[in-house]
């Protein structure tokens, strides 16, 4: 059994370290407060707009003026990883990462030997995650994430419609984690671009899609419909994937953090008992000590 001191300095870094969680438990609700309201406020606004755009190209179809509706064959793709900078969030960033992983073995499995996979990683724990499994990756960005603004996520955004208008990629997915609530966070895997029409995405015939037997007329053309909405949509869905996953990323860590320190607690309170134990045997062997050496001077 440790000694007396031995436990006492165990019980003091666990309470050291208690006090830490704790803390940062306070400081990740007070963030995710601010970040789900800003999920809660921006899902309205971008459901509704692409369920307008699912109408639009749907009706447009394969319209060649839609450039970012161009289904090519899979030359390049990307796959967005959206992590974190910072751990201790529990399962959050290895999840994102094994997602991403798998989506390319199912959706692009064939492509693999090929070397036409790459990987963009925003975050430095999907970074430092996919660096470790070697998978080839193309670009980082760490900033972003770090303290997040719609300014940045438009210039990202813009640098990846580049990408694909310019044929660096035929296919751009992001992968991250959606906010569901303060406990739970569901990976998501998006297509970005190109934006299909919903009978091109799920494999059906065009006459089997409601959406796509809808008539439009475009003010003031399609063609500034086209220009004008689809990439604002792009740049709406990356920048919402950006505030699910910084929601989520604070709720999880809220998350790991309580149940550091609930475990912290419930040591502290077996230590105190292993304490309690060996002082009350210290203190046994002491009086059998004074007890011993009296009944020897008696005797």
């Amino acid at each position: 059994m440790a000694n007396l001191k031995e436990i006492r300095t165990r019980i003091a870094s666990v309470a050291s370290t208690r006090q830490i969680t704790s803390a940062m438990k306070m400081v990740a609700a007070a963030k995710l407060k601010k970040a789900q309201d800003a999920v809660t406020n921006f899902r309205p606004y971008i459901g509704k707009m692409q369920e307008i755009m699912e109408h639009v190209v749907s009706s447009v179809g394969d319209d060649p003026d839609n450039l970012f509706a161009e289904d090519r064959d899979y030359n390049r793709v990307l796959i967005v990883v959206i992590t974190s900078n910072r751990g201790l969030c529990g399962a959050f960033n290895s999840n994102a990462v094994k997602e991403a992983v798998l989506l390319a073995e199912k959706k692009y499995g064939r492509y693999l030997t090929l070397d036409k996979i790459r990987y963009m990683a925003i975050g430095k724990k999907g970074y430092d995650n996919l660096r470790r499994l070697k998978v080839p990756l193309d670009d980082t960005n760490n900033e972003i994430v770090e303290q997040l603004t719609y300014e940045k996520a438009v210039d990202v955004a813009e640098a990846l419609m580049d990408a694909f208008l310019s044929k660096r990629y035929d296919c751009i997915d992001i992968v991250y984690n959606e906010f569901v609530n303060a406990a739970t966070q569901k990976v998501v895997c998006k297509q970005l671009i190109p934006l299909l029409p919903e009978h091109r995405q799920h494999g059906m015939d065009k006459k089997h899609s409601v959406k796509s037997q809808t008539n439009y007329l475009f003010e003031p053309s399609m063609k500034f419909v086209l220009r004008e909405l689809i990439p604002q949509d792009i740049r709406m869905m990356f920048y919402g994937a950006l505030l699910d996953s910084l929601a989520a990323q604070f709720g999880a860590q809220m998350t790991s953090m309580h149940q550091a320190t609930d475990n912290a607690s419930t040591l502290i309170q077996e230590l105190t008992l292993q304490y309690n134990k060996a002082r009350q045997a210290a203190i046994t062997n002491e009086i059998l000590e004074i007890v011993g050496g009296a009944e020897a001077l008696n005797g």
